[in-house]
Parts: C-alpha cells; structure tokens; sequence
C-alpha cells in the first residue's frame, strides 16, 4: 500500500495514474470510488448523494469501507496499491491502519496554493468540478489537516516529500 497526501489539484491522480502504470500498482482514487458509487443505485450510493448535496465531504469511513471493497477485488490482479484522496485527515489513516494496515511508502506532493488553485480553476473549465470560493475553501482546508497527518506519516513510515513540478 502506498498514498498520496496532497491538496487539492496537485496533480496526485495524474502521478499515481503514472506510478501504477509503470509498477504495476493498482490506482485507486478517492473521487473515482465515490463518482462509481454514485452511478450504482445503492442505498449506500443514496446516503452520499444526500451528503455531497448538502455541500459536506463524504464521511471518511464510507471511503474506507469503498477502498477496502476495491483493493478485495483487485487483490490477485496487483502487485500493490497507490491510493488518491484519503486519507483526508489524522483520524482516517488511524482508521485505515486499524482496518487494512500502514502503508508501506506515503508520498506528499509539494504543491503551491496559487499551482493548485489555477491547476483547480483549469480543471473546472473542462468538467463540472467546482467554483472558485469552493476551490479556495479545498486548499485551506487541506492545508489545515496537512501538517498533522504528514507529522504523522513522518514518525510511522518512510514519508517521500517531492515537489510536483519536478514530476511532471
């Protein structure tokens, strides 16, 4: 298991896109899990329609429980797993060790506000994503729950810090 931790529009998805292609990983985003649930007619797929209307982030336990479904299914077909967009915050990767296990290597892309921000509104041009106050309240409060959770990652496992425009 490896994680990317970083904001908002810093191109996490793009890099673990490129990383599991190259290795062999599995991708598994956060917002793909949710935007696939979302289409299925579950009662779960209900519960975070409601939620994502009202304008709240999903509860973290529902990501959990839609990645540990996914990494069940993709178990034999893997040689590991680059996982976008959770955990979120502290108590969700308390949450995912508790229930899956540490991951091996936890990578934080170093971005700017004003790369994720212009990366974001670039972004909301060519799909539905969000407004640019929506934006803004993404990166503040990633960068909130940022320094605990890498502080976090930093004392448990190996924590690769890179900076996204070397990237790319």
């Amino acid at each position: 298991k490896k994680k990317k931790q970083s904001g908002p529009g810093s191109g996490k998805s793009s890099q673990c896109e490129q990383l599991a292609k190259k290795y062999g990983f599995t991708h598994l985003s956060a917002a793909d899990l949710l935007q696939n649930e979302l289409s299925s007619l579950s009662e779960r797929s209900k519960f975070i329609k409601d939620i994502m209307e009202c304008g709240e982030p999903v509860p973290g336990g529902i990501v959990l429980e839609l990645l540990k479904e996914a990494m069940i299914t993709s178990l034999e077909d893997t040689k590991g797993f680059l996982i976008d967009g959770y955990p979120r915050e502290l108590k969700e990767a308390e949450e995912f060790e508790s229930k899956i296990g540490e991951p091996k290597l936890v990578f934080c892309l170093d971005c700017s506000a004003e790369s994720m921000n212009s990366r974001s509104l670039m972004r909301n041009q060519t799909s539905q994503h969000s407004n640019a106050e929506t934006i803004k309240e993404g990166i503040e409060g990633y960068y909130q729950a940022a320094k605990p959770l890498t502080a976090y990652y930093e004392r448990k496992t190996q924590l690769f810090n890179s900076c996204t425009h070397l990237l790319t």
